[in-house]
């Protein structure tokens, strides 16, 4: 009998939710099934949970085997996760935009011996390479009419729809209930519980190894800081599964506190289903974030006339809120009247597109920019923001719900030690706990470096590049450069992307890149600069801006020619680079660029699932254009 605490297992965490929070009639989770939001209880999902493990125990999985899963958010993504994980397998997540190549490695690296399928598009990529892993035995398509995809192809390993499994394992039901749970309660928090590859901007992807104590006490001490999630809230889920981010702040924080999770169809129907389902929690990108700033500001700032000035003047009150509410103070009648006002005529417009019942929306997976943080806060909706990696579980530091520092990634969690080391002499400049924490609290700039319980147990089967970012006092080193401001983590950019110009200055490319991104005109823009005299970049345009700008017909982004040379186009863009590099240091300005027709992607290689640029692809792929920059004759400032 394992005694240690039922919550300290991610199978654990719905079985307490059950017996202690909600009847198992309660709605757990909420998908849209044609034009119809379908509810599903606990009891219905335990139901299928029980009902997978019974068919794995029947095909011999055991405790420690690893199960892949390339799938979209859903509630089979759940079904899948829990049966595997209750009976001490390993998750293994895919995702599903890498190239086929990629996928087949994590199959064989981690000898994976079964796969949930998500999709035909999905199965036909499994199909392609499904035969040059060994380990596989089992493949499982989440859909109907799956045999249409596997026609004329000899498999080595069985296919066996998710419909059938469930339907067999519910006629097992009687003889593996005991072994079920046997197997749930042999598990261990030190237990490996998934496997989650590293997208990498370089190299060879690196499995992840994180245990259920990993994952189970970083979502317990994550709302020791976020206390205003309950388990009345209604989550929004679009961020993929396969990533930790949503794993841990959405699946896992659901399951800790018995919160309803509804998943929305795709991101294209993101605002759609947000109307639909009123959420009250999401977690989101800072891209997302900056998009509906820039919408916002468009349509009000940019309407002219009353209509923009009262936009404008309700921003202007809203901040006056913002800071008395952030100074620890009331606003005084006159403010708070006027604050009325301007909810009333601008701010409850715009947050009644997110559904209107929004209390906090948690911002991760990369630096959010500080005057979108403040919009929102001028709006009255919360933007926390987090910090960590997948190799931290993911959360190290997290946004406090009645103390935000805008521009910061908030304070430590508790449990762990952060400390800022010297990138050069490894000397430690500071250490910070949750307890050490002090408002006033700034530190020198420097690597940031981790120990304790979200500490990844290290990398699958790689023990060589565990011990080089796990060194011999437990410090596990994020490859993040940062300091501590106001008490609060301050991220400055990732060790590795750092550029060293010519002349030996070094420049961070994330807070250069985040200044001009508050250009409404840029969508993407990638800085190179490395042992150059001057900085240059790829910059991506607003399509939809560019295209009501001009006039463009959506067969010009269709072109072959991958750079736009259009001279109003680049003046155009050339005009905001001008506004936006006079926030910069002279070194750190743009002095030369040219526009990228379409947006770097996942499927070119050009960037990671995570949305981080791979610079040493992308310097490759267009090493003749940026020399081309290079031999232009910047102007002297």
């Amino acid at each position: 009998m394992n005694t240690v605490s039922e919550r300290s297992t991610i199978p654990g965490l719905i079985r307490h939710i059950v017996k202690h929070i909600h009847p198992d009639t309660q709605t757990f989770m909420t998908h849209k099934v044609g034009d119809t939001w379908v509810e599903i209880s606990y009891r219905q999902a335990l139901e299928r949970i029980d009902a997978i493990s019974g068919w794995l125990l029947n095909i011999s999985i055991k405790k420690g085997d690893r199960l892949a899963l390339i799938i979209e958010n859903g509630p089979d993504y759940v079904y899948y996760d829990q049966a595997l994980q209750q009976i001490g397998a390993i998750n293994t997540s895919i995702y599903p935009t890498l190239s086929e190549t990629e996928i087949e490695y994590i199959l064989n690296d981690s000898g994976a011996k079964t796969i949930l399928v998500g999709s035909p598009f999905l199965l036909r990529k499994i199909v392609k390479i499904a035969n040059n892993c060994p380990a596989l035995i089992r493949i499982i398509p989440a859909f109907d009419d799956f045999e249409k995809s596997i026609t004329k192809v000899s498999l080595n390993a069985g296919v066996v729809g998710l419909k059938q499994v469930i339907d067999e394992g519910l006629k097992m039901d009687d003889q593996y209930t005991s072994a079920i749970n046997s197997a749930r309660e042999a598990i261990l928090p030190s237990d490996i519980s998934c496997l989650i590859y590293t997208s990498g901007t370089t190299g060879t992807p690196k499995g992840v190894m994180l245990t259920h104590f990993n994952l189970t006490e970083n979502a317990r001490v994550c709302l020791l800081q976020i206390t205003i999630i309950e388990s009345t809230d209604i989550f929004l889920s679009f961020l993929p599964l396969s990533h930790v981010f949503e794993r841990t702040a959405t699946y896992h924080v659901c399951l800790y506190t018995g919160s309803c999770i509804a998943f929305a169809q795709s991101l294209d129907l993101l605002a759609k289903n947000m109307a639909e389902i009123r959420p009250t929690v999401m977690n989101c990108v800072p891209r997302l974030l900056e998009r509906i700033h820039d919408k916002a500001m468009k349509n009000g700032a940019g309407a002219g006339g009353v209509k923009s000035k009262i936009f404008l003047w309700a921003l202007k009150i809203g901040r006056e809120v913002r800071l008395v509410n952030d100074a620890g103070k009331k606003p005084g009648l006159i403010l708070s009247q006027q604050h009325k006002i301007a909810d009333k005529l601008v701010f409850s417009k715009i947050k009644e597109k997110t559904g209107g019942r929004l209390k906090i929306m948690l911002s991760g997976g990369g630096a959010l920019p500080k005057n979108t943080g403040e919009f929102f806060g001028d709006l009255g909706i919360k933007i926390l923001e987090g910090f960590g990696l997948t190799e931290t579980s993911p959360v190290m530091s997290v946004t406090e719900t009645d103390r935000i520092i805008y521009g910061t990634v908030g304070r430590i969690i508790p449990g762990i030690e952060v400390a800022i080391q010297n990138v050069d002499t490894k000397h430690i400049y500071t250490i910070q706990t949750y307890d050490t924490f002090k408002e006033d609290l700034q530190s020198e700039e420097g690597e940031i470096i981790v120990r304790g319980h979200c500490v990844m147990k290290g990398y699958w089967n790689k023990p060589e590049e565990t011990a080089t970012v796990i060194d011999a006092d437990g410090w596990f080193h994020t490859g993040d450069i940062g300091r501590y401001f106001k008490g609060n983590l301050q991220i400055t950019d990732r060790l590795k992307n750092m550029l060293v110009n010519a002349y030996g200055k070094n420049i961070y490319p994330t807070p250069v890149e985040n200044t001009y991104l508050k250009s409404p005109k840029i969508e993407q823009l990638f800085l190179i600069g490395d042992k150059k005299e001057y900085i240059t970049a790829i910059i991506v345009p607003a399509k939809e801006t560019l295209q009501e700008a001009f006039n463009l017909s959506h067969e010009y982004f269709e072109k072959p020619d991958v750079f736009i040379d259009e001279k109003e186009i680049t003046d155009w863009i050339g005009a905001d680079v001008k506004k936006y590099s006079n926030e910069l240091a002279k070194f750190e300005r743009i002095k030369n660029f040219k526009v990228k027709r379409n947006p770097f992607s996942i499927e070119d290689g050009e960037i990671t699932p995570t949305m981080k640029a791979k610079r040493k692809v992308i310097e490759k792929k267009y090493a003749k254009t940026i020399d081309e920059m290079y031999t232009w004759e910047a102007e002297v400032d």
